[in-house]
């Protein structure tokens, strides 16, 4: 499997372990009528070099929560928070071996809806070899 897709499917199983089910989407974005807050597995970025028959490179993978109560910005660091735990903890896949380098996170305002919402992204960064 592609080391990029064998870390997209562990980052989004154990989010789904963490926080259930039906709060965490990939592919299309969920419907309007979706229960806040959620998690949305997002795009990836794989760079790879090939090394005498082996193949290591670094994965990034971008991870968004939206929660519709802007008041409630602790809670959106704690999901946040609780991912990166995950991510630290990852070491290997089926194929792969997992170092967890570095995290990217920002809370914005989002007024994309007519409703104000907090969106966090995490951009989480990991060798495999």
């Amino acid at each position: 499997m592609d080391p990029q897709q064998e870390l997209f499917t562990a980052i989004r199983s154990f989010c789904v372990d963490l926080f259930g089910e039906g709060n965490v989407y990939d592919g299309p974005l969920p419907p309007d009528e979706t229960p806040y807050p959620f998690v949305y597995i997002a795009d990836s970025d794989l760079t790879d070099q090939p090394n005498k028959g082996a193949v290591f490179g670094l994965v990034t993978q971008t991870v968004h929560i939206w929660h519709n109560n802007p008041r409630q910005r602790g809670t959106v660091s704690d999901i946040m928070l609780r991912i990166k735990q995950s991510a630290h903890r990852l070491r290997r896949t089926g194929s792969f071996s997992w170092d967890f380098r570095s995290t990217n996170q920002r809370i914005i305002t989002d007024t994309t809806t007519a409703q104000p919402l907090l969106h966090g992204v995490l951009e989480l960064e990991f060798h495999f070899s």
